[in-house]
């Protein structure tokens, strides 16, 4: 006998599709799709009309592997949530009120939303340590918190790499940021460098590092004087690998890392942190 609903539920999909008639399950789970999904119903309701048996047969085999798929998904979030609740402290009433506001709700419906729980265990890790700041920690809004969220989902674990070696050595040229991260050198018309080049520009536009820039008092950026250089100008054209410019978080990307890559320890709460 099975008194869970959701195993109840799991094992009449498996018959249904056992005996053949997954295609109306299949036609239950796209329109709740489309219910999700604005505008998706008429892409649905085109789409099943034309299905013949071949085609039916087809996607009862995909939707049961989804359904497979789903069972290692929920256990992935399970775990993560579980996890942040581990390392926070109970007892405080201020991080009691605020996991259970519907702010911090929101927040953790977007992490589950746009992050796909199988992709990697590097990001699985980043939106635990970011769910946990964000419930023990109120260094920034949570507009920006959701920012950081995209920013998980957009960026690759390659990403992450480069922005932890600038937060680790601000000041940090391209040349020596490559060097910590590969080592080895390669050509400047390689898929190598035109990768790195990706990156260092996706990090830019994104706001998360840039280019050292001396301030003022007020916290002003002051303009650098272009330093004439002598001699014939050079035929080459700038280096990937340029050892010249130096590289540091923007207030942001400082916050991110605050974030997502310093990791709470389990049981000691307050917000104390430790490096992940």
């Amino acid at each position: 006998m099975i008194d869970d609903p959701s195993e109840q539920f799991k094992k009449q999909l498996e018959e249904a599709l056992a005996k053949g008639s997954g295609p109306k399950a299949a036609r239950f789970a796209l329109a709740c799709l489309s219910g999700a999904i604005p505008g998706f119903g008429g892409a649905i309701a085109g789409v099943t009309a034309t299905w013949s048996e071949k085609e039916q047969a087809e996607y009862n085999r995909i939707f049961g592997a989804w359904l497979k798929l789903q069972e290692d998904e929920i256990r992935e979030i399970g775990i993560t949530i579980f996890e942040i609740m581990a390392r926070l402290d109970q007892n405080d009433e201020e991080i009691r009120k605020r996991i259970e506001s519907p702010e911090y709700l929101q927040l953790v419906k977007k992490c589950f939303r746009d992050w796909s729980a199988a992709e990697s265990e590097e990001k699985r890790r980043l939106i635990r340590n970011l769910l946990s700041n964000a419930a023990a920690t109120r260094i920034c809004s949570d507009d920006v918190v959701k920012m950081f969220i995209t920013w998980i989902d957009m960026y690759s674990e390659t990403h992450f790499a480069v922005i932890r070696e600038v937060y680790k050595n601000p000041g940090n040229t391209r040349q020596e940021i490559w060097a910590a991260i590969h080592g080895a050198s390669v050509r400047e018309d390689s898929a190598e460098a035109d990768l790195f080049k990706l990156l260092i520009h996706d990090l830019s536009t994104g706001h998360v590092i840039r280019q050292h820039r001396d301030v003022d008092y007020y916290g002003n950026f002051v303009k650098t004087p272009q330093r004439k250089r002598p001699g014939t100008a050079s035929r080459l054209m700038a280096s990937a690998f340029d050892d010249d410019k130096e590289y540091e978080l923007t207030e942001l990307g400082k916050q991110f890392v605050h974030y997502t890559m310093n990791e709470i320890v389990p049981k000691i709460g307050g917000g104390k942190e430790a490096d992940s």
